[in-house]
């Protein structure tokens, strides 16, 4: 389990992180979404014990990480760039470099990963495109077997075909190994069918975390058309958080038990009533609003 208090990093004048709180279940991936300059990062790196923080703890398993040798072979951090590939260094070599940090590193993983993305384990790593690069940073850090993955921005350069491969192989691993997985991503879409939680950072701070299923169950956008002229003052009885016109139908967004909300809508007879699906972004568009947020930037 990882469990983050009250974490603050201040850069001289910059408060990169303020109070952050927030906990992941062991054998469980948590997205950790913002835009660029959010703090993401900045956490992923004190998460894996290379920063310290100003305030607050980060815990693995109940264990501090920073300046704990023994707990950072148990977790691997893939960063939004990758280090080490001066000297021409292959890929063989940066897993034999891998293989010397973590006791649980299997060459017959790594090997059978790389068959998967179709890499020549012998390329020199700074030949390789980067998205190629990103295939190579997934195969080492899933061929760790560690007990706590940490990715950020890990889809970032991926073409579509490899990027389902790597959410598929990670989503694997924490399956069969019980792995614990950070994600961070500037995009709701790439994390939407890979994370079981979600957070949602801005200048520093969790302005939203929910649990992805919990969030979907309570709230339903609603198709209407009626025989007489509505306005948002019909749907009193529910939770209204939008109300739009278009032509003659009717949409309407509302937060609420299913079945409560339904049967109250229905309520009100309409000729057409159709309940349609919500997408992560809408979901955390319309609860960031709510709370007076605008996120137009991430997409």
């Amino acid at each position: 389990m990882i469990k983050v208090t009250d974490l603050s990093k201040n850069f001289g004048e910059l408060k990169a992180l303020d109070k952050v709180s927030f906990s992941v279940p062991k054998s469980s991936i948590f997205g950790l979404v913002g835009a660029n300059g959010a703090g993401k990062s900045t956490l992923m790196r004190i998460i894996a014990g290379i920063y310290t923080a100003d305030d607050g703890s980060v815990l693995i398993n109940d264990e501090p990480v920073y300046d704990n040798p023994a707990a950072k072979t148990h977790l691997v951090f893939v960063p939004d760039r990758m280090h080490l590939t001066g000297g021409g260094a292959t890929i063989e070599r940066m897993a034999n470099f891998y293989a010397s940090c973590y006791p649980k590193f299997s060459f017959e993983k790594f090997n059978a990963l790389l068959n998967i993305f179709k890499l020549d384990k012998k390329r020199r790593v700074r030949s390789l495109s980067k998205g190629m690069v990103r295939q190579v940073q997934t195969v080492l850090a899933l061929s760790c077997n560690a007990d706590v993955l940490l990715f950020d921005e890990t889809f970032d350069g991926l073409d579509p075909i490899a990027r389902n491969i790597a959410k598929r192989l990670i989503y694997r691993d924490m399956c069969d190994f019980g792995s614990t997985v950070i994600m961070t991503s500037h995009s709701l879409r790439e994390l939407e069918d890979t994370c079981d939680r979600f957070a949602m950072l801005y200048q520093g701070k969790i302005v939203f975390q929910n649990d992805l299923a919990d969030a979907k169950s309570q709230l339903f956008k609603v198709q209407l058309a009626f025989a007489r002229k509505v306005t948002p003052e019909d749907f009193k009885d529910v939770e209204l958080l939008s109300f739009t016109k278009q032509g003659s139908i009717v949409y309407v967004l509302v937060r609420g038990e299913a079945a409560e909300t339904s049967a109250k809508i229905e309520a009100l007879k309409p000729l057409i009533m159709d309940m349609l699906p919500l997408s992560i972004e809408e979901v955390f568009t319309y609860e960031l609003s709510s709370l007076g947020y605008n996120f137009d930037e991430i997409k």
